[in-house]
């Protein structure tokens, strides 16, 4: 019998009030992600369209898909009649072109916006001054098809915790500084993975990115 419905019951276990469990399904076969959703689970994370897509058209339609890779303004129209929310909205340009591809489907599509505050230069996001700005000056009032409901970031790959605890303030620091900006609908913050999620709930998570922990290592 599989471990998976197990370790998702005690991962929920653990999570503070109000913190939403999102199951990193990228590079696992859909038998894995059934086997989570029979134990109750419908929200999962993936990274590439194509795949979320076949995914999206081959198990259940009640499913609640996220996008939390670096997206590519050419891919966007694979996910955009379905996707639940676009965690990984990182440039002006790419929410035009998510704006462009919702207006075609009759769509809102909820977007969270994905900032940079690691000093590694392989992790993507807005730079913290170019979206500050963007925002105060407007910005996204020019993408009506596009709702932004919060912030997403990724904290530096390391064992030293301070740093860690450093990335998770900064990033509840910036949703904080956004938050006048969109009202109500501006409630996520998502932060946190199998290694360090623990540490950003204390930071104010509303979501945590779990994939490991839940399906074991990735099958690529």
């Amino acid at each position: 019998m599989s471990d998976i419905p197990k370790r998702i019951t005690e991962l929920k276990a653990s999570l503070a009030d109000g913190v939403k469990l999102l199951a990193v399904s990228k590079f696992h076969p859909a038998e894995k992600i059934m086997q989570a959703y029979e134990a109750g689970h419908r929200s999962f994370g993936e990274s590439r369209p194509q795949e979320l897509k076949l995914k999206y058209e081959t198990l259940p339609k009640d499913i609640e898909w996220h996008m939390i890779g670096h997206l590519q303004t050419n891919k966007i129209k694979y996910i955009a009649p379905f996707v639940h929310l676009i965690e990984s909205l990182d440039s002006e340009r790419l929410a035009a072109a998510i704006d462009r591809e919702a207006a075609k489907c009759g769509r809102t599509i909820d977007c969270l916006l994905e900032i940079h505050v690691t000093d590694e230069e392989s992790k993507s996001g807005w730079e913290w001054s170019e979206l500050k700005a963007f925002v105060e000056q407007g910005g996204f009032q020019h993408y009506p098809n596009i709702r932004i409901r919060g912030v997403m970031g990724m904290a530096t790959y390391t064992d030293q915790e301070s740093i860690v605890r450093s990335d998770f303030e900064r990033l509840a620091a910036c949703k904080a500084a956004l938050a006048p900006y969109f009202g109500e609908a501006f409630d996520t913050l998502s932060m946190g993975m199998s290694d360090d999620y623990l540490v950003a709930m204390e930071y104010g998570s509303t979501e945590v990115r779990i994939g490991s922990t839940i399906f074991g290592e990735r099958e690529y």
